[in-house]
């Protein structure tokens, strides 16, 4: 009986499971069931495929023109999610701009720079359109327009066709900067001060100061003509601000920014630099015709402010080595002797430190800290980090107070390429209100998740299809410092009037940035970016200014198949994605790396290739 009894205790507990496992597949069943009517209810009969204008089919997983992966569903929310922007009155379909503006920079044209006073050349400075001025058309490519050659290839090599200005192969002749082979440009890395090639003239700085150790990792260009110094400090780790202003050099910036290379268009003249203080590690002028002893040392002041405690200033041409080269300099033994002095004078009133002079080369160090410093000279501006449409002062941007005399103003930073995911001094000390290390921390973990999703979505970060990219709202870094292992360099971009400055932080973290106010035009020439990264960027200036003009920006600036992503709420991306559409912009909505229930979502656009006409006309 005992086994009976135990035997039909058995075979009750086996039918009691089978029942409560028919019941747990049941109810499973269901739920899916539901979610699937549910998923097919919400779903449009027909969604917008990015594709469907060249032909492509609609559910293959091969690779698209731009090299991504199309397996992922393409979101179309277009008739549930209607959102009124700051825009101007929908245009069907952007016209082409006259091909006379094929290099157009809207904030240093020189038509309107010569309204403007010469004195410390403010007619070379930012002078933007106003609205009424804005272009409602799309800039053309050159007609033989040509995807610029791969990184490493493209640091000497670039399409004639493309910029097509020989101009500086002859001015420049002697001096090797550039040279004519065919249907390309050659750069052999020669410069006015450096006739062996900039590889050899940066050899010849390794040997005074320390260069490949990781503790010099940013470096600020002035006067860069190609950006050969820039470009060749890339193989020791060294990225390099380089800028220029649009001059008699023709397109030099653009030439530097071809070649794969970081580069603006700028001056020193009536405003500060567009970089926060203490950026830079090193500061370099060749010949850059920086008048430094001016203005009560002025210009040399602004070097200052944006020079790291402890960092170098190293300065070739006129006036160093003046007892050699002051016959070929066309100038008088006294008078290059008076700017030296004069410039001697001012390094020591900033209380630099002589490092050496030897032949043609200067080089001088910024102290660590202003222990011992004169304190009637220093400014009494409050944030010295403010760049943007600032007025440059005759007077010494203070440093963050130390305890002792051998202690680092502001912090010591960690070499390369350490730097780039440590903590930041200007988070660990609390210098950006509301951000904190936490947050620092989160952000690098999240960029993990974010950029192995933009490898799926467009063609890999390693592919070399890209090279200069832009991060229009660049926060903390996170995105540049997770792409520094690809071959690749970000510009990053801090909004001039968000609430909280990043900047610094960027550049304590070993990379390069600006300010910038995206109602007005960026400082560069057209088609000199491969990607642009968007995120957030249209929620801070939906009501600021027209998003119209924001997005032909863009176009102006990305080459020809360059893609964006922008990263937003749904309602802006479809109002951004309607835009687009009449610019000869491919472009599709995915979910978030987190998946479909995240309300921010991705808008992916390339920019279609296409050229101006070859004939030219004037602008009116």
């Amino acid at each position: 009986m005992a086994r009976e009894y135990s035997g039909l205790q058995m075979h009750h507990q086996l039918e009691a499971k089978r029942k409560h496992l028919t019941w747990i597949l049941g109810v499973s069943a269901l739920c899916i069931l539901f979610y699937v009517l549910g998923a097919w209810q919400t779903t449009p009969s027909s969604q917008y495929d990015v594709y469907t204008r060249v032909g492509c089919d609609n559910n293959s997983a091969t690779p698209d023109s731009n090299g991504s992966n199309q397996s992922l569903t393409n979101l179309d929310f277009a008739s549930h999610h209607q959102v009124a922007l700051d825009s101007s009155k929908t245009i069907s379909q952007f016209p082409p701009c006259d091909m006379a503006y094929s290099e157009y920079t809207p904030c240093q044209d020189k038509v309107r720079g010569r309204k403007f006073d010469r004195d410390m050349m403010k007619y070379r400075e930012r002078h933007c359109p106003t609205k009424q001025e804005m272009l409602l058309c799309l800039i053309p490519a050159p007609p033989k327009y040509k995807t610029p050659f791969k990184w490493p290839q493209s640091r000497d090599y670039a399409w004639y066709d493309n910029i097509p200005h020989k101009e500086l192969s002859i001015e420049k002749a002697v001096q090797n900067w550039i040279q004519v082979e065919g249907d390309r440009f050659r750069f052999p890395g020669g410069g006015t001060m450096f006739p062996r090639g900039a590889d050899a003239y940066i050899d010849d700085i390794g040997e005074l100061i320390p260069l490949t150790d990781g503790n010099i990792r940013t470096a600020v260009d002035t006067g860069c003509g190609v950006a050969s110094f820039g470009a060749y400090l890339l193989k020791r780790n060294i990225l390099t601000m380089s800028f220029a202003p649009r001059d008699t050099h023709e397109a030099q910036v653009q030439f530097a920014l071809e070649r794969g290379v970081p580069a603006m268009i700028g001056i020193i003249g009536s405003m500060r630099l567009p970089y926060p203080a203490r950026a830079f590690d090193l500061a370099h002028c060749s010949r850059c015709l920086i008048p430094w002893q001016n203005n009560e040392g002025l210009y040399l002041m602004e070097v200052d402010r944006i020079l790291r405690p402890g960092g170098y200033w190293i300065l070739s041409g006129p006036p160093i080595n003046w007892k050699k080269y002051w016959r070929g300099w066309e100038r008088t033994k006294e008078d290059l002797k008076q700017e030296q002095d004069a410039i001697e004078n001012v390094a020591r009133r900033l209380c630099w430190k002589k490092v050496t002079e030897n032949n043609d080369l200067a080089i001088w160090q910024k102290p660590i800290n202003h222990v011992g410093c004169v304190k009637e000279v220093m400014c009494k501006s409050e944030d010295p980090d403010t760049a943007w449409y600032r007025s440059l002062e005759a007077c010494i941007t203070p440093v963050p107070q130390v305890l002792s005399s051998d202690e680092v103003a502001g912090g010591e930073l960690l070499k390369w390429p350490e730097r780039a995911f440590s903590v930041p001094p200007r988070l660990s000390r609390g210098s950006v209100p509301g951000l904190g290390v936490d947050r620092f921390i989160e952000d690098n973990e999240q960029w993990k998740d974010k950029i192995a999703h933009y490898n799926r979505i467009i063609a890999p970060l390693r592919s070399g299809r890209y090279r200069n990219i832009m991060d229009m709202n660049a926060y903390l870094g996170g995105f540049a410092a997770a792409v520094a292992k690809y071959p690749v360099w970000v510009m990053n971009v801090i909004p001039a009037h968000i609430d909280y400055d990043t900047l610094g932080v960027i550049y304590e973290r070993g990379l390069i940035g600006t300010y910038q106010d995206w109602c007005e035009a960026f400082s560069t020439y057209p088609r000199t970016y491969d990607l642009i990264h968007a995120s957030g960027l249209f929620t801070l200036y939906q009501h600021r200014c027209d998003i119209t003009y924001i997005l032909l920006e863009m176009d102006r600036i990305l080459r020809p198949e360059g893609s964006v992503i922008f990263r937003d709420t749904v309602e802006l991306l479809v109002k951004i994605k309607s835009i687009t559409d009449g610019m000869r912009w491919k472009s599709h909505i995915v979910d978030h790396e987190s998946g479909p229930f995240n309300p921010e979502k991705i808008l992916v656009a390339v920019k279609t290739y296409w050229t101006g006409e070859a004939t030219k006309r004037k602008p009116k």
